[in-house]
C-alpha cells in the first residue's frame, strides 16, 4: 500500500511519513475542535448531531491539515492535495485548470551522483508554477537517475553519437513539453543544435569564479586543483547561461568562499558543493519563472 502511495504521490519514503503524519494529526484536532464547539449546544436529537457533527467536520478538516503540514514541512503537498480534491467536487474548476496549463516544464541533464539534481527535483516537486519532466543522462548508471525514481520523474539515457551528431533527442525534449534545460554536473558540451532550440533557456553551475578556471576539461576536481595550484585567495560558483563556448554564457549569480590553508581539492569541494545546494534551485527558479513571465 504504501509504495502505491508514494508512486501516485511522487515522494520518497520520508515524505510519505510526514504527510500520513499530517493526515494523523490534522484529522485528530479536528475531531477535537469539532466535539469543542458541538457540545456546548447540548444537542440530544442523533439525526440533528451527526448533521451537525459532519458539516463542521468537513469544515475544519482543511484548515487543521494546512495548520499542521507548515511546522512538517508538507504545505505544498497539501495546498495542492486540497485543490484537486476541490475539482474533482466542482469547486475552483477554472483556477485548477489554469494552475495546470500555467506549468513550466524542465528537464535536468546529470552525469554523476546528482545531488544538486535531487535538490531541484525536491523544490519543484509540489511548486505551483515548476514541473521537472524529465532527468536525463549520459551514463546508464548515474545516481542521477536513482534520485529521479524517487521523484517519480521519467527519465532519458542518451548517447553520444545521437547527441551530437543526430537531432541531440530534440525529439524527445519537445514531446515530454520540455521548455527549460537545467545542467546540474552534466560533463558533456551541449551541442549547438540544443542551443539553437533553448536560446537563452538552458542554464549551468560551474564550480569556480568564471571567466577563471573554465573551459573544456574544466570541471569536478580539475577545477579545484587549478585554483590550488593557482594560489587563488577565493574561489565559488557560477550560474550563468549557455552558449556555444564552453563555460561562457551571461551569469545569473557568482558565490564565493574561502580558499584556506591545507585546503586539497576534496576540502574546498565540500565548500562549493554546499553553495551550489545553497543557491542553486532558487536561482533556477527565480530565473524560469521571470523569463516566463515574460514571454522569452
Amino acid at each position: 500500500m504504501f509504495s502505491r502511495l508514494q508512486a501516485k504521490w511522487k515522494v520518497n519514503g520520508w515524505q510519505l511519513t510526514l504527510i500520513l503524519c499530517t493526515f494523523a494529526i490534522g484529522g485528530s484536532l479536528c475531531g477535537f475542535f469539532t466535539r469543542q464547539l458541538i457540545t456546548p449546544m447540548r444537542i440530544e436529537q442523533p439525526f440533528l448531531y451527526g448533521t451537525l457533527y459532519f458539516v463542521i467536520l468537513t469544515l475544519l478538516w482543511p484548515l487543521c491539515v494546512l495548520t499542521v503540514s507548515i511546522p512538517l514541512g508538507q504545505f505544498r503537498f497539501f495546498k495542492n492535495y486540497l485543490a484537486k480534491m476541490g475539482s474533482r467536487l466542482g469547486l475552483g474548476k477554472k483556477t485548477a485548470s489554469t494552475a495546470t496549463e500555467s506549468h513550466v516544464h524542465i528537464a535536468i541533464f546529470a552525469s554523476g551522483s546528482g545531488s544538486n539534481a535531487r535538490l531541484l527535483m525536491q523544490r519543484f516537486q509540489h511548486h505551483p508554477r515548476i514541473r521537472v519532466q524529465m532527468l536525463v543522462s549520459n551514463k546508464p548508471g548515474a545516481g542521477a537517475l536513482h534520485h529521479a525514481a524517487d521523484f517519480g520523474v521519467s527519465t532519458l539515457i542518451i548517447e553520444k553519437e545521437q547527441f551530437f551528431s543526430g537531432d541531440a533527442y530534440l525529439a524527445e525534449l519537445q514531446a515530454a513539453g520540455v521548455q527549460y534545460i537545467v545542467l546540474a554536473g552534466f560533463l558533456w558540451k551541449v551541442p549547438p543544435k540544443l542551443i539553437a532550440a533553448y536560446p537563452g533557456k538552458i542554464v549551468n553551475i560551474h564550480p569556480a569564479l568564471l571567466p577563471k578556471h573554465g573551459g573544456k576539461g574544466m570541471y569536478g576536481q580539475h577545477v579545484h586543483a587549478a585554483v590550488l595550484a593557482a594560489g587563488d585567495a577565493d574561489s565559488g560558483i557560477t550560474i550563468h547561461l549557455v552558449d556555444e563556448h564552453y563555460d561562457h554564457g551571461a551569469h545569473l549569480l557568482q558565490a564565493r568562499c574561502p580558499v584556506l590553508p591545507g585546503d586539497t581539492p576534496g576540502t574546498l569541494a565540500a565548500r562549493i558543493q554546499q553553495l551550489e545546494h545553497q543557491h542553486y534551485p532558487e536561482v533556477v527558479e527565480r530565473w524560469v519563472l521571470s523569463t516566463a513571465l515574460v514571454g522569452k
